[in-house]
């Protein structure tokens, strides 16, 4: 059984994992930032809830992902934590430790390990643009203890559990890690940008195969797509991409308007189509992945 881990301050699993009797495909989809289950304490503490949530949030990716993992048979984790308690796609040592009130672990200090973090939205986002500083106090390293233990750790040993079972059932396995974004801003008026941006953290992730695989199909089908810029993947690609082990990641960064209304809060007419498209696009990657599985690089290379 995999352990869901706990939202400090609720009686709700940390995460959720939604997985058929026999997954039809090779695949892992993910939303790590997509959880919405905030303790009133952790609202209380905001400066401003309402707009905080929703910067920080992928919000509803969660219900996208469930929508691509029904319509293909992939198996399905999504976060219920929020990301203004966690940041699950950070390193568990990327942390502002001026949030942190006490003791704080021996050698913790601003470094190259916590660069996020100096931005203001490392493990526990500190600020956002346009905001500015989130929280009317600071946390307890107790607290921020036992948020990694309740929610970081479990979710990370689920997601590595699940690839590792499908990788001995097919062979490989790929991990699909969803996200959303806002609307790339245009350098000139003429500017046609991205609705898709997939990372893998140049070619440390995945095969080259299957980001090309992803980035042929959505051009197929007429969406401009992005390959590493501006978002090439974080902490989830780098701890789970083990492709010389046939295990694959890659980021998939979805433009907020492709599934959300104008306001950017709740779930427009065009989510449907949008996973209808992703659907078709993870079932392509999967192909891939049982193609080299079968031998198609080794042939291909060969000639």
């Amino acid at each position: 059984m995999i352990e869901t881990g706990r939202v400090p301050g609720l009686d709700t699993p940390a995460f959720r994992v939604v997985s058929p009797d026999r997954p039809a495909l090779p695949v892992l989809i993910a939303a790590p930032h997509g959880g919405r289950a905030y303790p009133g304490a952790l609202s209380g503490r905001m400066r401003v809830p309402d707009t905080t949530k929703l910067r920080l949030e992928d919000r509803y990716v969660d219900r996208l992902a469930e929508e691509v993992a029904g319509e293909t048979g992939a198996v399905l984790i999504a976060a219920n934590a929020p990301r203004a308690m966690l940041d699950l796609n950070r390193a568990p040592d990327d942390m502002d430790w001026t949030m942190v009130s006490g003791e704080k672990p021996a050698g913790k200090q601003h470094s190259l390990a916590n660069r996020r973090a100096r931005t203001g939205l490392g493990l526990v986002p500190r600020r956002i643009s346009g905001i500015g500083e989130i929280w009317r106090d600071r946390l307890s390293s107790a607290e921020l203890d036992d948020r990694i233990a309740a929610i970081h750790t479990p979710y990370h040993a689920a997601v590595a559990t699940i690839l590792r079972d499908i990788r001995t059932r097919w062979g490989a396995a790929l991990l699909v890690d969803l996200h959303s974004m806002p609307p790339l801003r245009r350098r000139h008026p003429s500017d046609v940008t991205a609705e898709f941006v997939l990372g893998d953290r140049f070619g440390a992730s995945c095969d080259p195969m299957i980001s090309a695989t992803a980035i042929g199909y959505l051009s197929g089908k007429d969406r401009p797509v992005a390959h590493n810029r501006p978002y090439a993947g974080g902490y989830v690609l780098d701890r789970h991409g083990r492709p010389s082990l046939d295990i694959h990641a890659l980021q998939v960064e979805v433009c907020r308007t492709l599934y959300l209304d104008r306001r950017g809060e709740g779930l427009s007419a065009r989510m449907p189509m949008t996973a209808r498209l992703l659907a078709g696009m993870v079932r392509a990657l999967a192909d891939e992945l049982n193609r080299q599985q079968s031998g198609g690089r080794s042939a291909e290379a060969a000639e």
